[in-house]
This record gives C-alpha cells, sequence and structure tokens, in this order.
C-alpha cells in the first residue's frame, strides 16, 4: 500500500493581527522554508533578504560586534543526498559564515583536522570577547552504546582566526545530567543515533543570581536543553562539569488540566517533553533571570513520554531557576501545537514573542495571554513524493530598529482580522 500524505492547501500568510499601540514594535530575522533567510518588518514586508539558510539565521548584537551593524550568522554550506534535498542536521553542514548586510561574508568556519567540517546545528552566537559559541554534532563511537556511532552534541568556542579554543562534548558528562541507573541503561541501549539532540546551546550573561552571589550563574556558564532527553543543564565554563539541572525527572509526570482557569502559579515545574530554546531572560528585561523555554509537549525521554493526546498542546513556560517553579505559563489549547523546533523570547515591554514552528507563526502575546501581533510565513519547501510543502520555521529573532545599518521604509500599519465567521472564498459559478 502506498504512504500518502497531505496538508492544509488554503490558509492566510503575512501578517494577520497586529496593534501597533499594545505590540513591541521591531523587526524580524528568520530562516524560511525555502531556504533563504529574511528580515521584515511588523507588517511583514521584507526588508533584506540573505541567499542562505539558516540553523537558526542568527542575530549577531553590534555591543559585542565592535559597533558593525545587520550582522547575521547562516549555515553557508552543506551536503546533498541524492535526490539533491538537505539530510537537516548538523552531520551534513560543512561550514557556517558571518555575512555583513549586504550578504558579503566576514569570517567562514568549516571545522579543522579533529571535527572534519563545522557540523553546526541549531545554535551559533558570538562572544563578548569576540570567538564564536557553536553547537555541533560529532559522529563517533561510544564506549557502552549498543549502536556502533553516534551523533554527539559538542560545543566548540572558535576564535576568529579558526582555532578550536575550549570544547566540550555531551558523551563525556552522561552521569551528569540527572538519570537514574535504569533510565541511563535506556540512554546505552538507544536506538537512536541523534540520542540526546540539543537544540540550545548560550551564555547565560549577566544575572542577578550570579550578582547575589549564587556561582551557578557565571555569566559566562553556557545553558543547554535536551529535546531527546527532556533536561535542561547549565555547563560551568571553567570546568566543564554540569553545575544545574532541570529533569529529566519531573515533581509530576503529567501535565495539569490546561483548561482549568484556576492554576495557581508559581507551581513546581510539571512534565518538559521535547523542549525547545531555554533560555534566561536577559537582565532589564521584565522576568530577568528566569529560564523562558517552549515545551513542545512532543513525545520524548528515556523511557519515551507519550503525546499529550488528552489535552493535546503545546506551552510556553517561564521558570524561576533557584526555587524550580513555574512562574508564568502560555498553554491556550489544543489550538496551539508544535511537536518540534519553535522557539519564545521575552521583549522590553513584557510581551512575548512566540515561534510556532510547525505552522511557520510568528506572534506576540501580553503577560495575559493577548495575541497583538502575527504573521504567517509565506515562504514554503518544495513539494516532494510523500511530503506536502510546508512553511514551517525552526526559529525567529526579534531585532530592534536600531540593528539596520540604513535607512528603511518600515510599516506599524494595524492589522484587523475579519470576522471568522464572515471569512469566505468568493463563490464561483451557480449553487
Amino acid at each position: 500500500m502506498q504512504s500518502v500524505s497531505a496538508a492544509p492547501s488554503v490558509y492566510p500568510t503575512g501578517v494577520t493581527i497586529y496593534d501597533p499601540q499594545q505590540a513591541w514594535n521591531q523587526y524580524n530575522v528568520f530562516s524560511g522554508a525555502d531556504n533563504q533567510s529574511y528580515l521584515i518588518d511588523m507588517n511583514g514586508n521584507v526588508i533584506q533578504k540573505w541567499p542562505y539558510r539558516g540553523f537558526p539565521t542568527e542575530v549577531i548584537d553590534p555591543v559585542i560586534n565592535q559597533g558593525k551593524k545587520g550582522h547575521v550568522f547562516v549555515q553557508f554550506e552543506e551536503i546533498k543526498n541524492k535526490d539533491k534535498t538537505s539530510f537537516g542536521n548538523g552531520v551534513n553542514n560543512h561550514a557556517v559564515a558571518e555575512l555583513d548586510w549586504s550578504g558579503q561574508v566576514v569570517w567562514k568556519w568549516a571545522g579543522d583536522k579533529a571535527t572534519g567540517n563545522a557540523h553546526q546545528h541549531h545554535e551559533i552566537s558570538k562572544l563578548p570577547n569576540g570567538n564564536v559559541l557553536i553547537l555541533a554534532n560529532k559522529l563517533h563511537a561510544v564506549v557502552g552504546f549498543k549502536l556502533p556511532k553516534l551523533i554527539d552534541d559538542v560545543l566548540y568556542e572558535v576564535d576568529p582566526k579558526g582555532k578550536i579554543v575550549w570544547q566540550w562534548t555531551a558523551s563525556e558528562h552522561l552521569n551528569e545530567f540527572g538519570f537514574t541507573a535504569e533510565q541511563l541503561q535506556l540512554v546505552y541501549d538507544t536506538k537512536l543515533a541523534d540520542y540526546l539532540h540539543f537544540n540550545n546551546a548560550r551564555r547565560l550573561g549577566n544575572n542577578k543570581w550570579y550578582e547575589s552571589g549564587d556561582q551557578r550563574f557565571h555569566p559566562d556558564n553556557i545553558i543547554v536543553d535536551s529535546r531527546q532527553a527532556n533536561f535542561i543543564i547549565i555547563i560551568d565554563k571553567k570546568t566543564g562539569k554540569v553545575v544545574w539541572n532541570l529533569g529529566p525527572n519531573y515533581t509530576s509526570s503529567e501535565l495539569t488540566n490546561p483548561f482549568n482557569s484556576k492554576q495557581e502559579l508559581p507551581k513546581p515545574v510539571d512534565q518538559l517533553s521535547g523542549l525547545h530554546d531555554a533560555k534566561m531572560i536577559a537582565k532589564g528585561l521584565p522576568g530577568e533571570g528566569n529560564i523562558l523555554l517552549f515545551d513542545n509537549q512532543g513525545g520524548s525521554g528515556y523511557p519515551a513520554v507519550s503525546y499529550q493526546i488528552s489535552t493535546g498542546t503545546s506551552r510556553v513556560v517561564e521558570i524561576d531557576p533557584v526555587r524550580q517553579e513555574i512562574v508564568w505559563e502560555y498553554r491556550p489549547g489544543s489550538s496551539f501545537f508544535s511537536a518540534f523546533t519553535s522557539s519564545a523570547r521575552r521583549l522590553p515591554n513584557g510581551n512575548t514573542q512566540i515561534t510556532e514552528g510547525q505552522t511557520g507563526r510568528i506572534f506576540q502575546i501580553t503577560k495575559e495571554g493577548k495575541i497583538v501581533w502575527e504573521y504567517i510565513s509565506p515562504y514554503l519547501s518544495k513539494a516532494e513524493a510523500n511530503r506536502a510543502a510546508s512553511n514551517m520555521l525552526y526559529r525567529s529573532t526579534p531585532v530592534p530598529y536600531q540593528w539596520v545599518p540604513v535607512g528603511t521604509s518600515r510599516q506599524e500599519v494595524a492589522v484587523k482580522p475579519p470576522v471568522l465567521q464572515d471569512f469566505k472564498i468568493a463563490k464561483v459559478g451557480k449553487n
């Protein structure tokens, strides 16, 4: 029997909701499903475009880039399989590059003799010292695993000349991730080569916890999360040891009913599953020092956590890392779900920007959960055998207007969506 697939063929694209008074007005950078990178304004107009995909297309802060505005990181070269489509993971990434506003390459890294190629995936960022922190894959054998080779997660700090000056390998720290003995055996016995699947690795930056004396939160320490194993950790940059962790085992292995409006916060962190983009909210932003993440509820873990079919919903959670409690949660119900990709970022006015990656949707909500801006990506992948065209996004990054090095004709025109009951395709022909 032939396997077939289908996807919604008609849906709105572009900006569908926009309240300029309540939204935080800015640009957005993302990599479209067409393998191009875009910077758009609040009305969805393309302000700049780079002819490369990003995993993600990462914005570089001019403060740590010698004042240079409009620079991004992208994936510059990758292997294609026989039918000329991308494998889509770090093992097949040859090189990453820093591009300037006009798309010129100002820095490129394709690995060294030890790494073979860059193999970057999910995360890349510039550090205050001018070096670059890269999350990458390493295909190698690891003693104790049943599989002959693993797609391991590694971190590299690379200097401007391309030299690796610091590195860290996940498989060397398995006993620090919070697994029980039984869970660790499941890890060793896994049939998944990409057994941890990190999707985030970012320097913590200045924060109130460290300033109050908690050494676990040193600004140079690195926060990482595992989509496949359902944990978040903080790595001590000096020693390489895990000094803070959350999961993979939680106070409750079940989620509370999202439709219960009487849930009280704060509450102990309940089951995270398939999570993405765990980052500490930067100093000066509402909720500073807390960890914000997209909890996909995508079904993962050792043993695997089932999809939350009874509630059918993803959520965004904000966690106090010292008390390990959820202090804010966005979980509107079954209409909000992305089993993979996705992200969440806090904005200066207290709004939160969310990427619901599976549906190519980026939106802003107020603290109370009101949607004040929404954008549906119109950039589609090519339809292939047994795979419909998709507008899926991995991550979007909010960008302040002053990041752009040239003047633009950006727009901030309100968009009011139609009443759904009245929104119909025009009738054609007779009834």
